[in-house]
């Protein structure tokens, strides 16, 4: 059974592994149908999953009302979760950004969907550079204090942005950001250089989705597994299936093996295994999936596990980090008695 983390410093609890649930619909040409979604939405219960996932976005809205009609009476025991900026209607440049209309607009046509009064954690979806963060973290302010949103959280948005807004609504009394959510996996580590440093500091949980980068770390790719061709097409222009990329995926598959272990499991508990604040965002077509995941939650990784799995896939950080972790510059910047100097 999943275990519960707080969420940031809300005091949410939510379950360690979240449903991700942009599979969910097929507007989009491909998804789960309703009743599939339905079932994967009952495994996921099953297996003590608390956390829900969605965006307005998401087939149209398709993927909102197919929660909202699971939800149903058993509401209050989730933590729903979902997303609004993307353009909803292309001919209304005011259906898309993060200023205050398409917010308004977009909480309101969300709870419709999603059939309640309330949404747990509302996420900005992407950065807008066209509306000032100080608009934004105002006007989100506003729907948690008319009780139509209890936290907010913001997605795919540099650390800078997103450092100075939870700043700027700490100074103002706002409400701040309690989670953070990015693209984290193994094949995609460049947030180690400042969005998950910066979400440490804040308390902010992070959300990684595509833990498995689109299927890669499942095996498929190197076991000789079947591939959507559409999937392979889009993992190829991402540089996923490079050769790189693709002896990440076997150093995963070869731990999976010593451990008994599904490759997706590996995949998925090493982002859990990266610190308390990590919760990886796990999708799912078929009921099948959903049950391989949540095994991650019982499956630990060695020292020895975890460092071949690091050696396999690391990124270089670059500057400033790399020079400040240098010996001399640390000589010049703690002195040349740093190594006598007690840190916490």
């Amino acid at each position: 059974m999943l275990r519960y983390k707080l969420l940031g410093r809300s005091g949410l609890r939510v379950s360690e592994i979240c449903l991700g649930t942009m599979s969910f619909g097929d507007q989009w040409g491909f998804g789960a149908d309703e009743a599939t979604s339905h079932a994967v939405l009952d495994a996921y219960a099953e297996g003590g999953g608390n956390f829900i996932d969605t965006a307005n976005k998401y087939h149209g809205g398709q993927t909102e009302e197919i929660c909202g009609k699971w939800l149903a009476d058993q509401r209050h025991r989730f933590v729903l979760a979902t997303k609004y900026t993307l353009a909803m209607d292309h001919s209304d440049p005011n259906t898309a950004g993060n200023h205050r209309k398409n917010l308004v607009r977009s909480v309101e046509e969300s709870l419709r969907r999603l059939r309640t009064d309330y949404i747990d954690l509302l996420w900005v979806h992407a950065w807008d550079d066209l509306t000032p963060w100080q608009e934004t973290m105002r006007a989100l302010d506003d729907v948690v204090r008319a009780g139509k949103v209890l936290a907010i959280g913001v997605s795919d948005t540099p650390a800078w942005i997103v450092s100075a807004s939870n700043a700027h609504a700490e100074l103002r009394g706002w409400s701040q950001y309690v989670g953070l959510q990015i693209e984290y996996s193994l094949l995609e580590r460049t947030p180690e250089r400042d969005l998950i440093p910066m979400a440490r500091h804040f308390g902010m949980s992070v959300t990684g989705w595509a833990p498995l980068a689109a299927g890669v770390l499942t095996g498929k790719y190197t076991r000789g597994g079947a591939v959507d061709s559409l999937r392979q097409q889009n993992n190829a222009a991402r540089g996923r299936t490079g050769d790189d990329a693709l002896a990440v995926a076997r150093a995963v598959d070869a731990v999976a093996d010593e451990l008994g272990a599904s490759s997706t499991q590996v995949a998925v508990a090493w982002v859990m295994a990266q610190g308390y604040e990590q919760i990886p965002i796990v999708g799912a077509r078929k009921v099948s999936q959903i049950q391989d995941t949540l095994g991650a939650a019982g499956l630990t990784l060695s020292p020895e596990h975890l460092a071949r799995l690091d050696a396999a896939s690391r990124v270089v950080l670059g500057f400033p980090h790399d020079f400040l972790a240098s010996n001399a510059v640390r000589d010049l910047v703690r002195s040349e008695q740093r190594g006598r100097i007690l840190t916490p």
